[in-house]
């Protein structure tokens, strides 16, 4: 008989800021109490039937085996057309467009590639909750500069201000998540003029590029050929076309930038499912899918916001993403997590608290609702927050 004691060897956290998120606690919550869940933001429909079907040609088609590293080249082809026809920059589909296992998964492999122990990254706060560990685990130094608070406008002023000699990047967010602000053509420039003289790099995250309402277009960095230079551009087929599950997103860079990405990229995944990115190449030749993404989602806004402006509760603006974030002042004196446990477990509405999104829980009497839903589920929220 064995006598040695099994025993787990103690290690020291890498992330021991990191616990259970927002979103897991709501949206257990949420099942708990039968609530709609308006926190995660994901839809609760489906997709296109056609693209459904172009994955079952393609695994039919034998596309089943590794791709290449950076993605197949057809895809990476249709995303550099994409990005030229509606942002007017070229980028080469062979050593400047690698695909990925999502949006998520660029943005970590971008830090990765580039940030090293005692470099520091500027954050704009609120922020997607991947941002900070990304840093974390690369070594890198979060620097945290706070949106204006209320309109979530960039302050220059502030990211000038945190600027140093060791800065190695500053992550964007637009369309912005959890705000829904969209950053505009002369915020745009003015970073391009801020960063010039720099060499500070960009991550721009812009999975939400094709959900901009009210006429508004989306300012990518890829229009400004100062940023382009500096610019890991993050997007996401999963939020395009209904499939989050999916987790197939993509990234374009310089080439010198690729080239480090792809370093990376080749040792923390090698490469992303085959067939979905055959079906999503021929899926592409079609522009109407995203290009008509805006009027689908901008009905669903203003279906739900309609609703909401028969509660107490004041809209804040929603100029892109699939986000509505609203003031609870009017309706509760809870701060935000504690209001948000209320409205799941007594009204049966889920959503997220702002605070979430801040390194300090900055709580401003604000929650995010996702309206990436079916109209009947809007619906149902709708009247269940009629009572407030």
């Amino acid at each position: 008989m064995s006598t040695v004691t099994a025993r787990t060897p103690d290690i020291q956290t890498k992330l021991p800021a990191v616990g259970t998120t927002i979103f897991t606690v709501m949206s257990a919550l949420a099942t708990e109490k039968n609530a709609v869940n308006l926190g995660q933001g994901f839809p609760d429909f489906g997709c296109d039937p056609k693209l459904l079907q172009a994955v079952t040609d393609a695994m039919a088609a034998g596309h089943n085996q590794y791709p290449p590293m950076p993605g197949i080249l057809s895809l990476r082809e249709a995303v550099a057309s994409k990005i030229s026809t509606l942002y007017g920059y070229s980028y080469d589909a062979q050593s400047e467009i690698t695909v990925t296992a999502g949006a998520t998964q660029a943005i970590i492999t971008a830090i990765l590639a580039v940030v090293r122990p005692g470099d520091e990254v500027i954050v704009l706060e609120p922020c997607y909750d991947s941002y900070v560990p990304n840093i974390d685990l690369a070594g890198g130094t979060v620097v945290r500069v706070p949106l204006t608070p209320g309109t979530f406008r960039p302050d220059f002023g502030k990211i000038a201000a945190a600027i140093t000699p060791r800065t190695r990047a500053i992550i964007v967010n637009t369309p912005h998540n959890p705000s829904a602000t969209v950053w505009t053509e002369a915020e745009m420039r003015q970073l391009e003029e801020l960063l010039a003289p720099t060499d500070v790099l960009v991550i721009s995250d812009e999975v939400y590029e094709h959900m901009v309402y009210t006429g508004a277009r989306h300012e990518s960095a890829s229009r400004f050929p100062g940023l382009a230079a500096r610019s890991f551009i993050v997007s996401s087929f999963g939020k395009t076309y209904h499939v989050t599950g999916w987790k197939v997103g993509y990234v374009a860079a310089p080439a010198a930038l690729t080239a480090e990405f792809r370093k990376v990229h080749q040792f923390n995944v090698f490469t992303v499912n085959t067939p979905m990115q055959h079906a999503l190449a021929s899926y592409m030749a079609d522009p109407a899918p995203y290009l008509e993404l805006p009027t689908f989602y901008q009905r669903k806004r203003d279906l739900f916001a309609a609703g909401l402006a028969k509660t107490r509760l004041k809209l804040l603006p929603s100029g892109g993403t699939y986000f509505q974030c609203v003031d609870i002042s009017e309706v509760s004196d809870l701060g935000e997590s504690d209001f948000c446990q209320w409205l799941t477990s007594e009204i049966g509405v889920a959503a997220i608290p702002l605070s979430a999104f801040y390194g300090d829980g900055f709580d401003q009497r604000v929650v995010r609702f996702c309206f990436a839903k079916k109209d009947e589920t809007l619906q149902t929220a709708i009247d269940r927050l009629a009572r407030l």
